[in-house]
C-alpha cells in the first residue's frame, strides 16, 4: 500500500509578503509610494497571471486534485512542478491582498489632504452650455499634491462631447466617474463607463498643463457622452493610458 496524498495539492503558506521585486524589508516598512504599490500590484497580477497558464498547460488550475479517486498521486501529472507553481501563485496573491489594504489606506490619506487643501469655484466652460470647470488653487501647481493621472488626451474632435465639455488636447486624467489610476483596468473600466452612462453627466477630475509654465492645474468638467454630435464614438476624443 503507498502513501495517500490527500493533501497533496494544498500547501502550507506563511503569511507577510513574499514578493521578490520590491523586498520585503522595504514593504513591510512601508517606504513605497502610492505609485510604487500601484506598479507592484500590476507585476503581481502580470506574474499570476503567467503562472496561471503554466497551470492551465497541465490541464488544472488550483482546485484540480492531483489525486487518482483512491487518494494516490496521479501519474499523468507532473505533480512537483504544479505543487510549486501553486505555492507561488498563493504567496502573491497573499502579497497581493496586502497590497490593496496598503493601497486604499494611501488613497484615503491622499484623499483626506486633497480635501482638506482645496479651493474651488465654479467657472462656466468655453462653449458649453451644461460643462463647469473647478479650479484648484492656482499656488498649488505640483502634480504631487493630487491624486496620479491615469490617462491622457491625444485627440479631441471639433463639435464632440469632449470639445464641449471643455477636454483639451494633452489634459491628464485624474479620475473618470469612479474610475482613477487603481481601478481603470487598462482603461477598460473608462469604456464600460462611457458606454452605460450615455445621456448622462460624468463627472472628470484632470491635470491641464499651465501655457508657457512647468505646472498643472486641476480641473473638474462635466462631460455627457451621446451619440448624435455627427462623428464617430460616444466621446469624440482619443484617451490614451499613461
Amino acid at each position: 500500500m503507498g502513501l495517500n496524498m490527500d493533501n497533496i495539492h494544498i500547501p502550507s503558506i506563511a503569511s507577510g509578503l513574499t514578493t521578490g521585486h520590491a523586498s520585503t524589508k522595504t514593504l513591510e516598512q512601508g517606504q513605497l509610494s502610492l505609485m510604487e504599490l500601484h506598479s507592484e500590484k500590476q507585476r503581481i497580477e502580470e506574474e499570476v497571471s503567467a503562472l496561471s497558464r503554466v497551470l492551465e498547460s497541465h490541464g488544472v488550475d488550483m482546485n484540480t486534485s492531483l489525486n487518482t479517486p483512491d487518494g494516490f498521486p496521479r501519474d499523468d501529472l507532473d505533480i512537483p512542478q504544479i505543487r510549486h507553481t501553486r505555492v507561488q501563485i498563493i504567496r502573491l496573491r497573499n502579497d497581493w491582498k496586502e497590497l490593496m489594504t496598503r493601497i486604499e489606506k494611501g488613497l484615503h490619506e491622499v484623499h483626506a489632504s486633497y480635501a482638506s487643501n482645496k479651493i474651488t469655484g465654479k467657472l462656466p466652460v468655453s462653449g458649453s452650455s451644461y460643462g463647469q470647470s473647478v479650479k484648484e488653487d492656482q499656488n498649488s501647481q505640483n502634480p504631487n499634491d493630487f491624486e496620479p493621472s491615469f490617462a491622457r488626451i491625444s485627440e479631441v474632435f471639433r463639435g464632440a462631447p469632449a470639445e464641449t465639455a471643455g477636454l483639451k488636447v494633452e489634459d491628464r486624467i485624474t479620475r473618470f466617474g469612479n474610475i482613477n489610476w487603481i481601478n481603470h483596468e487598462k482603461l477598460s473600466k473608462v469604456a464600460e463607463t462611457v458606454q452605460s452612462n450615455e445621456g448622462q453627466i460624468i463627472i472628470i477630475k484632470l491635470l491641464r498643463p499651465v501655457s508657457g509654465q512647468s505646472g498643472l492645474e486641476p480641473l473638474q468638467l462635466e462631460l455627457i457622452p451621446r451619440r448624435d454630435w455627427g462623428g464617430r464614438g460616444l466621446l469624440g476624443c482619443h484617451i490614451v493610458p499613461l
